[in-house]
């Protein structure tokens, strides 16, 4: 996820409003007298008021009064969060990391680090957000201060919610209010809480939870966590269909959202309120709306936000007939939506690579103690000489066994990463390779048994026009499609996979011929009689099929390829969208020297 700016005419603005409201600040705010209190005045109202925060930020940058080291350390550390708050997620984690590794104090250190988590997994660094969040773990019983205590907590629900694990995100969210601080409002904590619960699918639009949580936040004057809270409400009006109560909220909280000047609720708002009025069949205002999205993003920019507005103007263009619109905006919203589904992926990999990682680290300090163990009963060895050879033996035997299961878990994980590389990526089956390895060991199996194998060439006829007509997307959809129709046909034991571009392999056994080639006409007729539809026009993709039967020409996979191809062949110059198993002297002899393969 990229940083977050305001485009140049936002950019401007705000620095020409910046500098009007550091020059009133200055005439209109006393001189600081007393530094650890004005920064106490300045934290407090980071999110209540936070035009006067950056007011107060200014004035102490301006003035430069007097400080002490910790002073210094916490300034920088108020620095980093508004640069986090603004969307600057780089200058952000240089700040916060800083303050983390070198103020010196242990609350401090503790919330910036937990901060720090939160920019990390913005700026896409996954492994070092979960490897810092466990560490976290492990450092929160030393934090003192009960707003560090919360500032950490806080942090690791919002990333372990992040990281696809909303159990332990409302684990820590609750723990925010066991015990709540005195004098604390428990806004942020029922915030998260139902942030968590909208991930694990446990929250809806009347939930008392959603109410009571805006309610408090509006009362606290946390006006950016209340309007967190009522778009997640919207998310829940959309999800159940109610787009006439989505786009009344929105609209109710539009104002409240543009007074902070929050980028991610603008995107969302801006987002909400297109989806709203599409559902709604307000047509004009959604593609609006969704434009205005579509112009706050940057040029890098690959949220879900992004695609989400690109997916709304595909349908309207799609309503309204505009096919080729619809497809461009179409192209856009499958590129966007597969970055987002990969980043969610790496986002789960990453965890469980840290847990892995951390889980190995463990059990090497457990294989490292118990060695030092052993060192240390070997230096009593001349009293208590069989005692020691027995717990020495039992020690090594028990770092044998972990270290044995820990090979075993490695394994594991090595074979489902070698099952994920045997498919091929676009459709699903076999790829080239593991096809012909699979093929290779059917046909060895069936000759032993005297079985009967059959192979079949399946070819899409004319398949360049349809990426040369309707583009590449589209001939990929065209592809899946066709792996379904065909999947539906095959029986236990078939092996199907993907040859390269538009030809599949089929490998039938334990079926006489006639059933063989019944099968494969049934195939053809299905593809034929099931086009892709896009844009309600329907794309008509056909077959060649061509078969060998290792009853014929001997259970040899060469053979087997060669004679299938042949026919193939025979099939496309007998004029596609056809079954042919048998070929002339002719074909046989003449299919070295013909012109390559039709389409």
């Amino acid at each position: 996820m990229s940083p977050r700016r305001l485009s140049r005419p936002f950019r401007l603005t705000a620095a020409v409003l910046a500098t009007a409201l550091s020059l009133w600040a200055a005439w209109a705010t006393a001189a600081i007298t007393d530094v650890g209190g004005f920064l106490d005045q300045t934290e407090s109202i980071r999110l209540s008021d936070h035009s006067r925060f950056v007011q107060k930020l200014a004035q102490i940058r301006q003035e430069a009064p007097a400080m002490t080291s910790s002073q210094q350390w916490r300034l920088r550390y108020l620095e980093g969060w508004e640069s986090a708050f603004e969307g600057d997620y780089p200058t952000a984690e240089t700040r916060l990391k800083d303050v983390a590794s070198h103020s010196g104090d242990i609350n401090l250190a503790a919330k910036a680090g937990a901060l720090l988590l939160s920019v990390q997994v913005l700026n896409q660094k996954y492994d070092d957000a979960y490897r810092g969040a466990a560490a976290m773990v492990a450092r929160l019983p030393g934090v003192t201060s009960n707003d560090a205590r919360q500032t950490v907590l806080h942090n690791l629900s919002q990333v372990l919610d992040f990281a696809g694990q909303p159990d332990l995100a409302l684990k820590y969210a609750r723990m925010m209010r066991d015990p709540l601080p005195a004098g604390d409002s428990p806004c942020d904590s029922m915030a998260l809480e139902i942030a968590a619960l909208e991930s694990l699918g446990k929250l809806n639009s009347s939930s008392a939870g959603l109410r009571q949580t805006i309610q408090t936040c509006l009362a606290a004057g946390k006006l950016v966590i209340a309007d967190t809270a009522r778009l997640i409400q919207v998310d829940r009006y959309l999800a159940e269909h109610r787009p006439r109560d989505a786009l009344e909220l929105v609209e109710r909280t539009a104002a409240d959202i543009r007074s902070t000047g929050y980028y991610p609720h603008l995107l969302a708002m801006r987002l909400q309120r297109a989806q709203a009025n599409l559902a709604l069949g307000h047509d004009a205002e959604a593609e609006q709306a969704a434009r205005r999205v579509i112009a706050m993003s940057t040029a890098d920019d690959k949220s879900i936000h992004l695609a989400d507005a690109y997916h709304v103007l595909y349908e309207i263009e799609k309503k309204h007939g505009h096919g080729m619109a619809a497809l461009d905006d179409y192209e856009h919203y499958v590129t966007l939506n597969t970055s987002y589904l990969n980043d969610v992926s790496a986002r789960a990999l990453a965890y469980q690579r840290v847990q892995q990682d951390l889980l190995a680290q463990k059990m090497q300090n457990e294989a490292l103690e118990r060695q030092n163990q052993v060192l240390r009963l070997r230096q009593s060895l001349t009293e208590q000489a069989a005692r020691t050879t027995r717990l020495y033996a039992l020690l090594l035997l028990g770092l044998l066994t972990l270290l044995v299961l820990w090979l075993l878990r490695v394994k594991r994980l090595q074979l489902r990463f070698r099952e994920m590389a045997r498919r091929d990526g676009l459709t699903g089956i076999l790829n080239h390779q593991h096809f012909m390895q699979e093929a290779e060991t059917l046909v060895a199996e069936q000759a032993k048994r005297s079985g009967n194998v059959a192979l079949a060439l399946i070819d899409l006829d004319h398949f360049k026009q349809i990426n040369d007509v309707h583009g590449h997307v589209t001939g990929d959809l065209a592809l899946r499609h066709i792996v379904s129709v065909v999947q539906a046909w095959l029986r236990p034991g078939d092996l199907f996979g993907r040859l390269g571009g538009e030809e599949f392999g089929l490998l039938l056994s334990g079926c006489a011929h006639d059933d063989c080639v019944a099968l494969a006409e049934h195939i053809r007729e299905a593809v034929a009689a099931t086009p892709l539809r896009l844009d309600d026009e329907p794309i008509v993709v056909t077959a060649s099929i061509g078969m060998a039967f290792a009853e014929r020409v001997g259970f040899d996979l060469s053979r087997l390829f060669h004679h299938a191809d042949a026919t193939l062949y025979a099939a496309k110059r007998a004029g596609r969208n056809r079954v042919m198993t048998e070929l002339t002297d002719e074909d046989l002899l003449g299919r070295s020297v013909r012109d390559p393969r039709p389409a």
